[in-house]
């Protein structure tokens, strides 16, 4: 029996790699596509975070990308934003919003297409 590698084997090899290589690729662009959210037909980036962790997770910021595009469906993008945080994070929706997407009009802000909501999750 030979011990070097045949061209099958090495073949074989390289295509685990690439394969191995594309899956690692996928997982990265879908991690960065999961923080879109379709609604009205918009898609609007996402993403929630706690306001210090080191204090509590339970004080939340979540802001909402290209807002413009429809303030009305990224204030619902925002509201899941929220929810999806608590519920990740307490394993449950309720959240006290001080500021957020039933909030007057008049107060929200959009700036730099950016429109940020502030709440806590509430406790099950």
């Amino acid at each position: 029996m030979s011990m070097t590698p045949t061209s099958r084997q090495f073949q074989r090899a390289v295509l685990a790699m690439l394969i191995g290589a594309l899956a690692v690729t996928a997982a990265c662009t879908r991690t960065k596509r999961e923080n879109r959210l379709l609604f009205g037909g918009h898609y609007f980036p996402v993403k929630a975070k706690p306001v210090d962790k080191k204090v509590s997770l339970a004080n939340f910021t979540v802001t909402v990308d290209k807002a413009s595009q429809s303030p009305d469906d990224a204030r619902e993008a925002g509201r899941h934003g929220g929810t999806v945080y608590c519920i990740g994070n307490y394993g449950t929706s309720e959240i006290e919003w001080s500021l957020g997407p039933d909030s007057d009009p008049a107060q929200l802000r959009i700036v730099d297409d950016k429109l940020t909501f502030s709440g806590t999750c509430q406790r099950p």
